[in-house]
């Protein structure tokens, strides 16, 4: 049955629309890989019937958010998408508490951003036009990046244009405190020998930096050739670690101490689309889609010693991936994606968003 879920979301509502999923599952690790994960309570959270995708996770002020684009048309660039945020205070059930769009804009890829005393949420946009955007009229070049923000998590802003951010596709930040940091994806020289997402033009990654989360300016290029989606951490000795997606097969680590001027790159022979990561106790978690004989999966990693260790396989399937964390402790955390794996009674994909409790041991 192809269930439409209301904007106020129960659990037990949600476990019978999931039953094949809510079950306990022991993943495989590799031998060397240490600890087990646990993957448990697999349910699907959001389904209303449209394509939902591209998530992000965060818990702030007491409660858990999550956000991710809904558009009644599909993957591919609308003006009819938008974002939407969850929230709740048990992660398990979950009400609507905010949607937003931009006109003649496509507005995907959201992520959280606790900075100064506020919550932000970022989006990058394509300028689509109204209806649809022709694949052959992509143009990252008239990107621009949009945040909306709350300082009480009741009353929203509404989207404002990020100074500094047009002609990059904006995706993760994260901030030391004092400065937000921002990836963008942009083309050399702003290149306009060809639209779409890329082909013959060369990609970077550019660090953006902001003391207000709004305006923005450049920092350096983490990414020289094949910019793309990439996540960031900091660690207590300020060296930044910057996970990247790239074309093919591979991954590029990439590591700078500040000012974050200059790079320590190593290409992972991992495919990671959507990149997450996290640090988990004194763990490193690694999340994104993979490719595998059975098609594109959500995957989990360690990241140990520079090197990805496979350790689980989530429930998905078709178009997927783009997951979210927040970690309870040191064992216990919350992870997001999204996934097409499943089917309604007329045998169409479902494109929803799930939740699973993961636990390491």
């Amino acid at each position: 049955m192809f269930w439409h879920l209301p904007n106020r979301l129960s659990v037990a509502f949600v476990s019978l629309t999931a039953l094949c999923l809510s079950c306990s599952a022991v993943t495989t690790c590799a031998e060397d890989a240490t600890p087990r994960l646990h993957v448990q309570n697999v349910r699907r959270v959001f389904d209303n019937g449209e394509h939902n995708a591209f998530t992000d996770l965060i818990h702030w002020e007491g409660k858990y958010w999550l956000a991710f684009r809904s558009c009644p048309d599909g993957h591919m660039v609308f003006s009819t998408s938008s974002i939407i945020v969850l929230s709740s205070d048990d992660a398990k059930t979950w009400n609507t508490v905010h949607q937003f769009s931009v006109p003649q804009r496509d507005t995907r890829d959201p992520h959280f951003l606790a900075f100064r005393g506020k919550l932000f949420l970022y989006t990058g946009t394509w300028y689509s036009g109204e209806g649809e955007l022709p694949r052959k009229d992509y143009d990252i070049n008239k990107h621009l990046g949009f945040a909306v923000w709350t300082s009480d998590g009741k009353t929203w802003s509404d989207p404002q244009q990020m100074e500094g951010t047009y002609g990059h596709y904006i995706w993760r930040a994260v901030s030391d405190g004092e400065t937000a940091y921002l990836c963008g994806r942009r083309k050399r020289g702003y290149s306009e020998a060809e639209s779409g997402a890329g082909g013959a033009a060369i990609l970077e990654g550019a660090l953006l930096e902001s003391s207000d989360g709004l305006h923005w300016k450049f920092r350096s290029l983490f990414q020289t050739q094949q910019g793309n989606e990439t996540a960031f951490l900091i660690e207590p000795d300020r060296t930044m670690v910057a996970l990247s997606r790239q074309r093919g097969a591979s991954a590029q680590l990439a590591r700078a101490l500040p000012p974050y001027q200059e790079w320590d790159r190593k290409t992972l022979p991992h495919y990671v689309g959507g990149p997450l990561l996290a640090k988990w106790g004194d763990h490193w978690l690694v999340g994104g889609r993979k490719n595998t004989d059975q098609g594109p999966k959500t995957a989990l990693y360690w990241l140990i010693d520079d090197e990805l260790k496979p350790i689980a396989e989530l429930p998905s399937g078709g178009d997927n991936s783009y997951p979210g964390f927040v970690a309870l402790d040191a064992q216990h955390g919350l992870l997001s994606w999204y996934s097409s794996h499943q089917r309604d009674s007329d045998g169409r994909p479902i494109t929803a968003v799930y939740l699973a409790d993961i636990v390491k041991q």
